[in-house]
């Protein structure tokens, strides 16, 4: 396997940065690695995390321990991405791209609203690595490897009430994730977007702070957001993209055959969560909807939505620099 190939997820300038420093090796007992995700055990990210460890041991072939630390017992991916930066702590982890904009303006583009059709095209783009400026970008500033892609969820709006059209969005108190360009893009559809904690996402639409949110059926699932929210609102408004990560400080310490073997598991299971997670989909909300939790809605303007927040999206994209990932990623949408 050449070294190329195996890096093939990852941005070539961080991959040669990184696998061309020298490996510290450690005394005798096995390497042991600590991982973290928000979730229990069924969702599609903590799944994802047990596949990279499975296909890391085998392709690796000598001991390695892993401990995955589970539903936020070490904080929130927020937490999860400065403990990687800092190299303490956490190792590997499933973190939202908007969690990484104070070290990377870039990063949460690779997320943002209405950048994807759907989960096909988001594939193509992956797969195409059009994203590897990106990933250079959080190698480089923020000391995080992106080894893989998981996600694969379509994001809809949660709510306290039904929304059917444009109208119906005026002026909504719905939660965002804390990089600006959601604030902004949804702010130009019309809603009041307000940043919260995940956490904290219930008990703001219970005690009246807030009305809504968004997320994909896992997480809506995950949380039970259905007990306060119990209307799913269908504005596939983005498709998460969930980068698998690593932390450069604790990849420069580990013998070159695991690093080889991490980056080519991380790709492999960052494929696996986008198929396992897009493929439960329908079935999670078809049950959550037989079962009387929650009612999907139809939403009747997504293109107007769209419309309204386009010309948010390439402004930041020509802010960032990123016009020509953003025209790759429109071109692989056909």
């Amino acid at each position: 396997m050449k070294r190329r190939t195996v890096l093939a997820g990852l941005g070539a300038t961080a991959a040669a940065g990184i696998l061309g420093m020298p490996s510290i090796l450690r005394a005798q007992a096995p390497i042991s690695l600590n991982g973290a995700v928000q979730f229990n055990d069924d969702h599609a990210f903590n799944r994802a995390l047990l596949r990279f460890e499975e296909l890391v041991k085998k392709y690796y072939g000598k001991p390695v321990n892993f401990t995955l630390h589970r539903n936020s017992s070490l904080g929130l991916e927020k937490q999860y991405f400065e403990y990687m930066s800092q190299g303490k702590a956490v190792d590997y982890a499933i973190v939202s791209p908007a969690h990484m904009s104070t070290f990377a303006k870039a990063a949460p583009f690779i997320d943002a609203p209405f950048v994807f059709k759907g989960i096909e095209h988001m594939n193509k783009v992956v797969q195409a690595n059009i994203l590897a400026p990106i990933a250079d970008e959080v190698a480089a500033k923020a000391e995080v490897v992106l080894i893989g892609y998981a996600g694969g969820g379509v994001r809809n709006i949660f709510a306290n009430k039904p929304l059917r059209n444009l109208a119906d969005l005026k002026g909504l108190k719905v939660r965002v994730q804390g990089a600006p360009i959601w604030s902004k893009t949804f702010a130009a559809v019309g809603m009041s977007p307000t940043v919260i904690a995940y956490n904290e996402v219930y008990n703001a639409i219970q005690n009246g702070v807030i009305a809504a949110g968004e997320n994909e059926a896992a997480g809506v699932e995950a949380m039970k957001f259905y007990e306060v929210a119990p209307h799913l609102n269908l504005t596939q408004h983005a498709v998460s993209i969930r980068p698998i990560c690593f932390s450069v400080k604790t990849f420069k310490t580990l013998p070159k055959d695991l690093q080889e073997a991490i980056m080519k598991a991380g790709k492999e299971a960052g494929d696996y969560g986008r198929q396992l997670e897009s493929s439960e989909e329908v079935v999670k909300l078809d049950t959550l909807e037989k079962a009387g939790k929650l009612k999907r809605i139809p939403f009747e303007e997504r293109d107007a939505m769209k419309k309204l927040a386009d010309p948010v999206m390439a402004t930041y994209a020509k802010e960032i620099g990123a016009e020509g990932i953003y025209e790759k990623i429109n071109v692989a949408g056909g």
